[in-house]
């Protein structure tokens, strides 16, 4: 176990080290990936052309120098890569040098057979083209060696062997070799390039997902989908919807006593408690502008219980600014605003874009929150009729509103008794019929 540990490490150690060869640090991922698989490959090549020609010399036959100029030219052309970090030049060298030397080999052997099938070997240089080109380019190089490769075979039928052949034990052996070392070569290869390929689409797809999860901060999921299939604005009208406006009351006179970054922390960690309200009551936030935080209930799905929902988020938003978990100890109060009615909602744009809500029960609502008072929520008549019969709320009469004249508002207090002891009682009920959930045991 230990020395498979070891030889994994140490062919770790080798591949990282051989990446460095010809490295740019300007390379990209995947061009620094094609660089190191050509490397390694080449490196691999080496050590087996040397063995080759070392063979054919030593059986008497000339043949066996071809192998070993092929040696000296990839060995050239590494040292010169390493120099330059010329990676096109590398490629086309290592294809001319492995399409012909097998393949032209076959010539004085004697053809397809008593060549050993040496001129497999030449099938590396479309691959290799295919792995670190185009498509177009291997597929011209794989013409090539087709046409090399069968000219070779039958001119060695018809002219060789020149020398004297080889016996017939050294080819049968020469034939088994090449197609198991040429099959190892071209398989690590393909199995390299397919690992690297494998890890480029996760990579991809993390891109993706983080491109995802940002654009869907930014837009609901229905309209964010709506987005990458039409080219065409989008805009939705909804005839029954909820608006919330929130601002910090004397926010701006405070937040010019404190460096921006204290500013900044307590709005990030304000509106963090608020996101997660809309999140809990699956409510839209549409935007924040400065301290003011705006937020929807019925768009972009429309649901009946909008006003509802808006007026529960709305009194759990003062109860966070009096909590000791939220920002009580600073002492602000919150002014909130609520409205409902028709609004259109779309997104406008093409770049930073968002997801806005238009309409006159938008700007009312607005109006409800610049016109309340902090530390309570004003809402409309309408969103009165919508949650007085599950709501307490105190009527404050008519306030004069800019572009509306006078308007009615009443302040939500809060659940009415009778509802929230019913809610209590159906708890209590619950808990008793399941002892699971009884802090006591069932006792």
């Amino acid at each position: 176990m230990h020395l498979v540990d070891w030889i994994k490490a140490a062919a770790s150690r080798l591949t990282a080290r051989l990446a460095l060869v010809g490295a740019d640090p300007h390379d990209d991922e995947d061009l620094r990936a094609r660089k190191a698989l050509l490397v390694l490959i080449s490196v691999l090549i080496l050590p087996v052309a040397a063995l080759w020609g070392a063979l054919y010399l030593a059986f008497g036959s000339p043949v066996g120098v071809v192998p070993l100029v092929y040696f000296g030219i990839l060995l050239g052309a590494l040292a010169m890569y390493s120099r330059t970090g010329n990676f096109p030049w590398l490629l086309r060298v290592s294809q001319v040098a492995i399409l012909l030397a097998p393949t032209l080999s076959m010539i004085p052997l004697g053809g397809f057979l008593d060549a050993g099938g040496v001129g497999l070997w030449g099938i590396l240089a479309p691959l290799g083209a295919l792995v670190f080109s185009e498509v177009k380019s291997a597929a011209r190089w794989y013409v090539a060696y087709v046409v090399v490769f069968l000219g070779s075979g039958l001119a060695g039928e018809i002219i060789g062997p020149i020398w004297t052949p080889l016996p017939v034990w050294f080819t049968s052996t020469m034939l088994a070799l090449n197609i198991a070392v040429g099959g190892t070569i071209v398989f690590t290869l393909l199995a390299v390039f397919a690992s690297q390929r494998r890890d480029a689409l996760a990579a991809l797809r993390q891109e993706q997902e983080k491109s995802e999860n940002l654009l869907l901060n930014i837009l609901p999921r229905s309209i964010a989908d709506k987005l990458k299939a039409e080219t065409q604005p989008i805009a939705d009208h909804f005839g029954s919807a909820s608006i919330l406006f929130a601002d910090v009351a004397d926010f701006t006179p405070w937040s010019e006593r404190l460096p921006p970054a204290e500013v900044v922390g307590y709005l990030d960690r304000l509106f963090s408690c608020f996101d997660e309200l809309a999140e809990r009551y699956r409510l839209e936030k549409i935007k924040t502008i400065g301290d003011c935080y705006m937020v929807a209930a019925g768009v972009p799905i429309p649901r009946p219980d909008h006003a509802r929902a808006l007026a529960l988020m709305a009194l759990d938003m003062l109860a966070t600014m009096r909590s000791d978990e939220g920002v009580a100890h600073l002492g602000h109060e919150l002014r909130v605003g609520i409205n409902s009615g028709p609004v259109v909602a779309g997104v406008i744009g093409r770049k930073r874009f968002l997801y806005d809500l238009w309409g006159d029960a938008v700007n009312t609502a607005s109006r409800m929150e610049s016109h309340g008072t902090p530390g309570r929520i004003q809402i409309t008549r309408a969103t009165y009729e919508l949650v007085a019969d599950e709501f307490e709320c105190e009527p404050r009469g008519t306030i004069a509103v800019k572009g509306k004249g006078e308007v009615e508002a009443w302040y939500l207090i809060g659940p009415r008794a009778e509802r929230a002891a019913a809610a209590g009682d159906g708890a209590r009920e619950q808990t008793l019929a399941d002892p699971s959930v009884n802090p006591n045991g069932g006792a």
